[in-house]
């Protein structure tokens, strides 16, 4: 049997989704700004696919730019708003337990002359608002928190943390990393009360390759390249067709049944935490995870690595942390004040629509029986 259970890190394409990229490079191959009939239907497919965007966000399409993911979208976020910032407000607020991308943006921006507080998560893994307000300055251009931390499921107010801002400095703007959140929890960047905000594919059963960015109408926001001029010239180059379509595909495709696919993810991660708890009384679960399909879990004791490829070779996908860390230690966890025990045996569970009661089954039985074989080397 195998069980994927590491869907932060990236999901199995949706059937939708597989479709529309195949007729894409197959049958609808034009370049949308080619003249031409095949070029004139690529435009036209382009537009639905930034309108399905923005029907899955809550904003119009004229807000909507596709990027190359995540990465890419908070990087054009954060530079574009530091420069837009840069000469009256160089002060940038972000957390310790952000995704690298964030993370360490920040900080080239730091080496470039901005002053940069990185907040410290509390013990569930949040920030809130109290310490965003707290280190509020005259000069505080940009505030970027994530909604859903993407190690341990815990949620941020955005939406609280944003006003609040806005009634020290209304001119300050607001960058959210909604990667694990969309179609996870309901929002939109109207209600979170964001200037930007960042999305991906391949984290809701679309392509690798491609994400969005949410830009509120009004913002200017500049290009890190320049070229041809797509995407509002913040994003130039000829539009990746196959994996925006795809995108679109897996946004409508899960937007339909985003309501259901939450509920069962919400019952099958608290399944797991129910029998874990009873089955593996040593198991601690970590933070406060509020997103339906994150559960960070550990055993004291144990190594995250030893474990992992036990369930592996029984055909079970499980992360330690994000699957950019490549084997690192989480700064996450290390940022939340864990020690380095429940760390070094720290595992990520996350799930997606597709998963089942069987496979969590799969999973605490094959967990259980990996415990017990460290037990017995001891």
């Amino acid at each position: 049997m195998t069980v994927y259970f590491d869907n932060a890190a990236t999901t199995r394409p949706c059937p939708e989704a597989v479709e529309a990229v195949t007729r894409a490079m197959t049958e609808d191959y034009g370049n949308p700004s080619s003249g031409h009939g095949p070029g004139r239907r690529a435009a036209a497919a382009l537009k639905e696919a930034r309108e399905e965007l923005a029907r899955a966000l809550g904003c119009e399409s004229g807000e909507v730019l596709f990027t190359s993911g995540g990465t890419e979208g908070d990087n054009l976020a954060l530079r574009g708003a530091a420069y837009l910032q840069r000469h009256r407000c160089r002060h940038i607020i972000t957390s310790q337990a952000e995704h690298d991308a964030v993370r360490r943006t920040c900080q080239a921006l730091q080496s470039q002359g901005y002053d940069v507080t990185f907040l410290k998560p509390d013990s569930t893994g949040a920030v809130s608002a109290g310490q965003v307000l707290e280190a509020m300055r005259e000069d505080t251009g940009l505030v970027s928190l994530m909604l859903v931390n993407n190690e341990t499921g815990a949620v941020t107010d955005v939406a609280g943390i944003a006003t609040a801002v806005r009634g020290i400095n209304p001119h300050t703007l607001i960058h959210s990393d909604c990667v694990q959140a969309l179609l996870k929890l309901p929002f939109t960047p109207k209600k979170l009360g964001a200037d930007l905000v960042t999305v991906s594919a391949h984290k809701i059963h679309g392509p690798k390759g491609v994400g969005a960015l949410y830009v509120r109408k009004g913002l200017r926001l500049p290009g890190i390249v320049t070229g041809g001029g797509q995407e509002g010239g913040v994003r130039p180059g000829t539009e990746p067709m196959p994996a925006i379509l795809g995108f679109a595909a897996a946004a409508r495709a899960g937007r339909a049944s985003f309501a259901e696919d939450a509920a069962r993810m919400v019952d099958i991660k608290q399944y797991l935490m129910d029998n874990l708890a009873a089955q593996l009384p040593g198991v601690r679960f970590i933070g406060d995870s509020r997103a339906p399909h994150i559960l960070s879990i550990s055993l004291p004791g144990y190594k995250s690595e030893v474990l992992m490829n036990l369930l592996d070779a029984k055909g079970i996908c499980v992360s330690k942390s994000s699957a950019c860390k490549k084997g690192a230690r989480s700064h996450v966890l290390e940022a939340m004040g864990e020690s380095a025990e429940t760390i070094d045996g720290a595992i990520r569970i996350s799930l997606s629509r597709y998963s089942t009661p069987e496979e969590a089954d799969y999973f605490i039985r094959e967990l259980k029986a990996a415990e017990s074989l460290r037990v017995k080397i001891r």
